[in-house]
């Protein structure tokens, strides 16, 4: 099958600018992602006891929504911003309705957060509302863009899911909020819960980060780019997968072990890609960093997943599970902490710079600075970074499976440092690129 990047025409007025990264809608998108984890970090230090010995209660909600809403679905806003164009092909320069849907993000995830803490549930469906608004706006862009970007139909596949999933999501949490009231859903609310959870974790995050990663892997490695309609088996099994699971679960039916398996299937599809991908490695670059930490910070992360899809179909097996709610704890710590948080983590290591390097060639009348891209990063706080996560997840998953209020402020405080050297980290290569520009 021919390979849509080399080939697909412009659309009429489409200039070299409009395929250049947002300025500065990925780093306020980002900076509040970091506030987020941040502050569940924060909350974990002071209160270690507040997980209990269940973590389905309000406050411990409330957390959890900081790190899957405030971190991972910001982060992935603010990096499709950079990766639509640079990646896609997509173009998505921003405008007023773009700072307004960043706006509308950032109330309405802090709005749901305190709505969980206080228990107060009469502010929580609007919150919900603003949220939705948010990424249906950025969803609707990518749409109405994907049909001219010069991608594999596959991967355009996996992003038009992504979005569609998480706008589900939306709509089944909001549903959710509003019962919190009324109680009028027949559906048990811990399963239910679990539903929408998985629809916004594997639909919404693992989609796109899968569908990206067919894009971004070969542009960091570097390697060639991948193509053919084989790319669309991920996308098939996820989408298949996570649709039998939700299903399953609000409807208490003993489908869930097919649902996960089918979602193991579309990542063993993935990792089989993947390895064909690095496999056809380019020439490295000379300034690239040896080691390059952020990386490797994704190759922890994608242990974590295994680890993660292992537990996940043992939990939906039917029958007796021994240890449930330890394993539960496990499963979700490690899937949303030790994979999607930390995936995150990795690839804004090599994303940021890109965007900086990009926005000094911008500033710069379109012409390349001087300076490499890979010279932008610090990579002392490259290696402080993944050694504070690699440190701070099993730490943190250990005291929630054992209930140990010690070892879950340990790993909260290794994971608080690493967020805050991610955040500086940011911020050197934001000024390192005004640098650049001057």
């Amino acid at each position: 099958m021919r390979d849509e990047s080399a080939g697909s025409p412009r659309r009429p007025g489409e200039g070299p600018r409009a395929l250049l990264p947002a300025s500065g809608i990925p780093l306020l998108y980002f900076a509040f992602a970091h506030v987020c984890l941040a502050l569940a970090c924060a909350v974990l230090i002071a209160r270690p006891d507040l997980p209990g010995a269940y973590f389905f209660h309000p406050r411990m909600t409330a957390v959890v929504h900081l790190v899957t809403l405030g971190w991972i679905s910001g982060s992935i806003l603010g990096a499709f911003y950079i990766a639509g164009p640079l990646a896609l092909g997509l173009p998505l320069r921003p405008g007023w309705l773009d700072r307004m849907g960043f706006a509308s993000f950032a109330a309405g995830t802090l709005g749901m957060v305190l709505s969980f803490w206080t228990g107060e549930y009469h502010g929580l469906a609007w919150s919900a509302v603003l949220v939705a608004a948010s990424v249906g706006h950025v969803a609707q862009r990518a749409w109405r863009g994907l049909p001219h970007a010069r991608v594999p139909w596959p991967v355009k596949l996996h992003v038009a899911l992504a979005f569609v999933n998480m706008l589900l999501a939306s709509g089944l949490g909001l549903l959710l909020a509003m019962n919190r009231q009324s109680g009028w859903l027949p559906w048990s609310p811990q399963l239910a819960a679990f539903a929408h959870a998985h629809f916004a974790a594997v639909g919404w995050a693992m989609m796109m980060v899968v569908g990206l990663s067919y894009r971004l892997i070969p542009m960091i490695v570097p390697a060639a780019m991948p193509s053919g309609s084989s790319l669309a088996t991920s996308a098939i099994l996820l989408q298949a997968g996570v649709g039998v699971l939700v299903v399953a679960l609000i409807s208490g039916s003993s489908w869930t072990a097919v649902g996960a398996l089918f979602i193991v299937a579309g990542l063993v599809s993935f990792v089989a890609r993947v390895r064909s991908i690095v496999a056809k490695r380019l020439p490295r670059p000379p300034a690239l960093p040896r080691p390059d930490w952020a990386t490797w910070q994704t190759h922890v992360a994608f242990v974590w997943l295994l680890v993660a899809a292992a537990i996940g179909v043992r939990l939906a097996m039917p029958g007796h599970t021994p240890w449930l709610v330890e394993l539960q704890w496990l499963y979700g710590t490690v899937g949303l902490i030790g994979f999607l948080a930390q995936i995150i983590v990795g690839i804004q290591g090599r994303l940021l710079p890109m965007h900086g390097w990009y926005r000094a060639f911008e500033a710069g009348g379109m012409q390349p600075p001087a300076r490499s891209v890979h010279t932008l990063a610090d990579p002392r706080l490259t290696r402080l970074i993944f050694l504070t996560w690699t440190l701070g997840v099993p730490s943190l998953a250990a005291g929630f499976v054992a209930a140990n209020p010690r070892a879950i402020a340990t790993g909260s405080v290794l994971l608080l440092g690493g967020v805050l050297l991610n955040a500086l980290q940011m911020y050197r290569v934001a000024t390192g690129a005004n640098r650049l520009q001057a």
